[in-house]
């Protein structure tokens, strides 16, 4: 199939007139006619329905469309694998202070040779999404949500599983204690904004209350871990999950408590994830990274959802 005459098909179905289509591509609208017209006789259908306003796509035409938007993603993706002066590996971290954002600066160090572009997305759909459609390389996530499995042209691997703490204020009844068991927590309050439903953070949250009647308020918004720390040190009744891997920055006066939770241990586990025909040369490199450094995921005394991938 010809990448012209496919690339023409989108820019025609983008702009729904054809002289806008010949504009954006820096041809003649007659060549975009004659594109799309050899198109059409390939397929054997037509694509659009050509009105005195403009180009309206077709019932085949609304088909293809996406089919063609891939075939085009996948050349780009072909020519950026030989491409001199390829771009820099564009890995998701989902978050700046947090573990996953840790591994890539351990990753850094090892490589200083290989040109990193770190950003954080929403949660796994658009991690997948993004994947995909290549604006990204690589997503750490939780995988294995009951319901969404990946698509079968994304591959994972779990790399780390995050040990998670109990923070307290000073004068909150837990604050003394060396470790608590979850079966302790049961009847405080743990406060966690931001929690949204449908994410895979808050599908590991409702298993962890399920399964150990623990309480977790999402109530009221997220204005970032500082207001967090802040309300947290100065209400005795509240107390909130924080990673053990997290780097946390607070004055002396907050008195803050970071207390290991133990029988079990929550962790949260982390994957990589990855489009199998991502050509980026360094993908490959943050793989055999992580495989040298993983921990070991599902260790005694740790506790995930049964939902979590093993691999």
């Amino acid at each position: 199939m010809d990448l012209d005459t496919v690339r023409t098909f989108v820019a025609a179905a983008d702009a729904g007139r054809f002289q806008e289509a010949a504009a954006e591509l820096g041809v003649t609208q007659q060549a975009v006619s004659k594109r799309i017209a050899a198109l059409e006789r390939s397929l054997g259908v037509r694509l659009f329905t050509r009105t005195a306003r403009g180009a309206g796509l077709t019932i085949d035409g609304q088909a293809f469309l996406p089919h063609a938007r891939e075939l085009l993603r996948v050349a780009e993706r072909a020519a950026a694998s030989v491409r001199s002066g390829r771009r820099p590996l564009r890995v998701d971290v989902i978050n700046s202070r947090g573990a996953t954002s840790g591994l890539m600066r351990g990753f850094h160090r090892a490589h200083p040779e290989i040109d990193l572009g770190v950003l954080m997305l929403f949660d796994i759909e658009a991690a997948v999404a993004a994947l995909r459609s290549g604006t990204i390389d690589a997503s750490f996530r939780a995988v294995g949500m009951p319901g969404r499995p990946l698509p079968e042209d994304i591959e994972s691997v779990r790399v780390l599983d995050e040990p998670l703490q109990l923070m307290t204020g000073p004068r909150h009844a837990l604050a003394g204690a060396r470790s608590v068991t979850l079966a302790q927590l049961a009847g405080h309050r743990i406060w966690m904004p931001g929690i949204v439903p449908g994410t895979e953070w808050a599908a590991y949250y409702d298993d962890l209350v399920a399964e150990f009647g623990l309480t977790i308020e999402a109530t009221g918004p997220n204005f970032g871990s500082d207001v967090l720390l802040d309300t947290v040190a100065d209400t005795p009744a509240l107390a909130t999950f924080m990673s053990e891997q997290t780097r946390l920055v607070w004055p002396a006066g907050r008195d803050l408590r970071r207390i290991p939770v133990v029988d079990p241990t929550p962790v949260y586990p982390h994957s990589l994830l990855w489009h199998r025909d991502n050509p980026h040369p360094a993908l490959a490199t943050l793989r055999a990274h992580l495989a040298a450094t993983a921990d070991d995921h599902g260790a005694a005394g740790t506790w995930t959802p049964d939902w979590v991938t093993t691999h």
